[in-house]
């Protein structure tokens, strides 16, 4: 296994967030995006603009050299303008996501141990996210405690307790 450490994600974090956020949108590598369409996607834009407001938080995976490889974090939606995996006003959802040749090696399921434990440090009891039903990356959520709440075309909503 490659060395890694996580650190907290900063406001100066917000080009790794956006890589992250393209990661994870292009979780398989048969159906990938250009980047650009990627963030150009109001609905996946609003995962990262603005970084970081109030309430947000998140963390960050350096390799020994100080480079990042995969990020998680966490924001407040409201009912009007939702995520993916909005649950409720005031449960933070997630987006993680891992550069590919990191994958596989404990960096994400690292990654949501840190984030729930920033959770519950924060308050909240609960974490949501959304994933499509395909990806391979469910299996890890399911195995940290997540649980599907709500399912869609292809992709479930899953909530995990923190605290």
């Amino acid at each position: 296994m490659n060395a890694f450490r996580i650190r907290p994600a900063v406001p100066g974090d917000a080009r790794v967030l956006a890589d992250m956020l393209v990661e994870a949108a292009n979780w398989n590598p048969v159906r990938t995006r250009p980047r650009v369409t990627v963030l150009d996607d109001p609905s996946v834009r609003h995962y990262i603009a603005g970084w970081q407001r109030p309430g947000d938080f998140g963390c960050v995976a350096e390799d020994a050299a100080g480079v990042p490889v995969g990020a998680t974090w966490a924001r407040l939606f409201s009912p009007s303008d939702p995520g993916y995996g909005f649950v409720a006003p005031g449960v933070p959802e997630l987006t993680l996501g891992v550069y590919p040749h990191w994958r596989a090696q404990g960096v994400g399921r690292a990654l949501l141990r840190e984030l729930a434990r920033m959770a519950a440090a924060r308050g909240h009891a609960r974490l949501s996210l959304s994933v499509q039903r395909s990806n391979f990356a469910q299996r890890l959520y399911v195995s940290e405690g997540y649980v599907t709440v709500a399912s869609g075309e292809g992709s479930d909503t899953m909530v995990r307790t923190v605290r």
